[in-house]
């Protein structure tokens, strides 16, 4: 069951919006700061600040996408969900992402399980308005467009770490992921979450965060992840960090160009 969130209306006077408490909320999803002012303008009064605590379901399988999800703050994860009930992480979502991008291509139902990884907040939209403004936003559908190719990007390449790199290296390029996602040197996760993450069992990731610790790459405490040496754990992962990277630079440069 979702965890309940709490909203309200943003509002169009600035790059900023109010939560349920009345405080200030700056805007900070790379898709809605690139936007017009004349489409920010349209598409902002329907937009719904949510505060996303951990564990927060944003999409089901085989279930009516009823929101879509700008994210503000804080990571979201693409979970594909097995027939037995076990799920593995297959993408990842931050401020630089949207959040129900089957609805982009006109569909109305999930093939994932979304959830909330990292608590944070984001803007929500329906997807009845969304539907509108992609057709009368151009740079607003043109913007999420590449969004859908990079979620891609990342299910396929995650797909083939999972099968043919070691848990170590896997969860190297987890880490490197999640903090381009949400900045910062802290990620806050357990060893049991990230064992679930990566589709790997808890023991493994114990061994794997102790090699990682032990070369001097990351701290562990109480939940908290720490990246100590950025360059080393990006020496220290798989090719396919680099590759999604790569890829995903090219990618813009094309679009800028």
């Amino acid at each position: 069951m979702a965890t309940r969130v709490s909203h309200r209306k943003a509002s169009t006077a600035s790059f900023a919006a109010s939560n349920g408490n009345g405080n200030k909320q700056a805007v900070a999803n790379k898709i809605l700061l690139g936007l017009p002012r004349k489409e920010y303008k349209a598409v902002f009064p329907r937009l719904e600040w949510v505060d996303l605590p951990v564990h927060t379901v944003l999409n089901q399988v085989a279930k009516p996408i009823e929101h879509g999800y700008f994210m503000n703050s804080g990571l979201a994860s693409v979970l594909i969900v097995l027939a037995g009930g076990k799920s593995v992480e297959v993408g990842l979502a931050g401020s630089e992402g949207f959040v129900g991008l089957p609805l982009v291509a006109g569909f109305k139902s999930s093939p994932t399980r979304v959830i909330v990884q990292i608590g944070g907040s984001a803007f929500r939209i329906s997807a009845k308005d969304l539907e509108r403004f992609l057709r009368e936003c151009p740079v607003l559908e043109r913007s999420l467009q590449p969004n859908s190719q990079e979620m891609s990007l990342q299910s396929t390449q995650v797909a083939a770490c999972n099968r043919l790199h070691d848990v170590s290296q896997r969860l190297a390029r987890w880490l490197l992921m999640s903090q381009d996602s949400v900045g910062g040197d802290i990620v806050k996760l357990t060893q049991e979450f990230l064992a679930h993450m990566l589709g790997t069992r808890r023991a493994s990731v114990t061994v794997a965060a102790g090699v990682l610790q032990k070369a001097g790459l990351i701290g562990y405490s109480r939940g908290d992840v720490k990246i100590e040496n950025r360059a080393g754990l990006e020496a220290a992962t798989c090719e396919c960090y680099a590759s999604i990277t790569r890829q995903s630079g090219m990618w813009q440069n094309e679009t800028n160009g």
